[in-house]
């Protein structure tokens, strides 16, 4: 019996082995950093016209030539001094394009026709997203409707096509979208 009684010995609590951990979580570390996007705002895609010679002077615009919109700084349009809604800038782009010099208010052709954007330092973001998107509405309807009048069943069509064919946009240099985004006021 006394081996029965005998003491029992104390085990030793067992050990995780922790020496790779850290190399796990350096592996891991790295491999969600390398994996990983960030998303980042980019603006709004323009195309600039090259920056001008220093002696050279910008090309004259009549002033029939030009339609004037302003986003003031309560995000209130105004179309040539005139209040309007965001949903009419679409149709006076149109008729401004697309006048051929009927109209003596609005361009004496297309190939001179340009729209002019300018804002407030103050104007609230979201309306000028949505002018401008309305003035490349314009555009595009206007695009569209020359796709149509050419056997296209729409301008999506006729862009597939020519760049099949490697052919010239002939709508576009028909049509020009000629933006003129100006500088705010100072102040």
């Amino acid at each position: 019996m006394a081996g029965l009684l005998k003491k029992k010995k104390e085990r030793e609590g067992g050990e995780i082995p922790t020496a790779s951990m850290a190399d796990i979580a350096f592996l891991l570390l790295i491999f969600f950093l390398v994996t990983t996007t960030i998303n980042v705002d980019t603006g709004i895609g323009m195309t600039l016209p090259p920056k001008l010679d220093e002696d050279q002077e910008p090309p004259p615009v009549r002033e029939r030539n030009m339609l004037k919109i302003l986003v003031n700084a309560e995000g209130r349009v105004l179309i040539e001094d005139r209040p309007s809604a965001i949903p009419r800038v679409r149709e006076e782009v149109k008729k401004h394009t697309l006048n051929e010099g009927e109209d003596p208010n609005y361009a004496e052709s297309m190939a001179k026709a340009v729209v002019s954007l300018k804002t407030d330092r103050q104007t609230p973001y979201d309306t000028y997203i949505n002018v401008i998107d309305e003035i490349w509405m314009a555009y595009f309807e206007m695009w569209d409707a020359e796709a149509r009048a050419m056997g296209f069943p729409d301008y999506a069509a006729y862009r597939d096509y020519i760049d099949e064919n490697e052919e010239e946009n002939l709508i576009r240099k028909k049509i020009k979208a000629q933006i003129s985004i100006a500088e705010p006021d100072a102040g």
